[in-house]
């Protein structure tokens, strides 16, 4: 019998996977034949500290210098756009994240093709794009240095208690560990409903994307991710191409998501009133889900089962607080005081949804 049987290889399961690693033998199952596939192969990959509720921002200041320190960190930027008649909304973004105003004739000198129509402009020089490849990769790395393992194509059909812990299934394979670790992603409440624990109600989100040729022939790489007021569209640079997404969130059952046309049109509509040159037809589209909790939280903690745990409700932010929120599960495994302290760990407990367990 393993230590830990974590169910899930986005970068939920993979970076709790190896903060686990130095506690005992990991095995982690992926229903995929890859790990990072759903969400986390769909991430628009940049840290950006002040993205998300104030919990979620105290975890993104809580992963940076681990991010920094493991150079997965590159210089981008990011700024805030806005039109004319959006002026409150601008305003409203302004303040929850914290930017630095800059007259848009500035804007347009450091990206060229925003129109006239945008009057309102900020920016932060901090945001950063994120190696997502090196996280996944660094992870796998050091289950295997714990002398765990990474198994692929393993779908769960069946969880049930053994004796000292947790067995799963996946067609004919069996695994078998003290702790169950549930890091399934849009899949959480499902794994939890095989296990006999309480769902916590998690939504999966469908978000659309494009990705379009360099507007107008520029080289996109020194531009900043653009970002429309109230988080109505974002532009980011992405090898000498430019994904632009509607930032839709609309539910969606779990499942290999797509694009939805018609939400995508309207939402490149919603790109191209803010610049200068017109949408050309898209090299591509796909979509991915976003999974959050009710109160859009993480819930990282234990369940009301013995040696369940959750790493699951990471929604758009999964890896930019994925060390602090690996730390956070691996602390609360071994028992020890929280790194990032009580009162924030209270936050993110999952007995919050447990009316039977107070969260610890």
């Amino acid at each position: 019998m393993d230590d830990f049987l974590i169910i899930g290889g986005g970068i939920a399961g993979m970076s709790a996977g190896a903060a686990l690693s130095g506690l005992g033998r990991v095995t982690l199952w992926e229903a995929e034949d890859a790990t990072g596939y759903h969400a986390s192969g769909r991430s628009a990959a940049m840290f950006e500290q002040s993205y998300g509720a104030p919990e979620v921002i105290e975890l993104n200041r809580a992963s940076h210098a681990a991010h920094r320190d493991a150079g997965h960190l590159s210089p981008r930027g990011l700024m805030l756009v806005g039109l004319a008649g959006e002026e409150a909304i601008f305003a409203e973004s302004l303040a929850q994240m914290g930017l630095e105003p800059i007259d848009p004739d500035a804007a347009r000198a450091a990206v060229p093709i925003l129109s006239s129509r945008v009057t309102r402009t900020a920016r932060d020089t901090e945001a950063a794009d994120l190696d997502t490849h090196a996280m996944l990769e660094g992870a796998r790395r050091a289950i295997r240095a714990g002398g765990g393992r990474v198994e692929t194509g393993r779908r769960v059909d069946a969880v049930e208690r053994v004796p000292g812990g947790w067995r799963a299934r996946a067609g004919t394979a069996a695994a078998e560990a003290a702790i169950l670790v549930n890091a399934a992603g849009a899949w959480a409440d499902a794994v939890a409903a095989l296990a006999g624990v309480a769902p916590l109600g998690l939504i999966p989100m469908r978000r659309s994307m494009a990705r379009l040729a360099a507007p107008g022939g520029h080289d996109v790489s020194g531009w900043p991710m653009l970002l429309g007021a109230g988080e109505t569209w974002y532009a980011k640079p992405d090898a000498g191409a430019l994904l632009v997404s509607p930032a839709e969130e609309e539910p969606c059952a779990a499942m290999d998501a797509w694009a939805d046309d018609m939400v995508l049109a309207e939402g490149l509509a919603r790109y191209e009133a803010a610049v200068s040159v017109p949408v050309t037809r898209p090299i591509a589209t796909w979509a991915g889900l976003r999974t959050f909790a009710p109160d859009r939280l993480l819930a990282i903690g234990p369940g009301e089962a013995p040696g369940f745990f959750w790493c699951a409700g990471q929604g758009g932010y999964g890896f930019q607080t994925a060390p602090a929120a690996a730390r956070l599960l691996a602390d609360r495994v071994a028992g020890r005081p929280p790194e990032i302290g009580a009162r924030l760990a209270a936050a993110l407990d999952p007995g919050r949804f447990v009316p039977a367990r107070s969260p610890a």
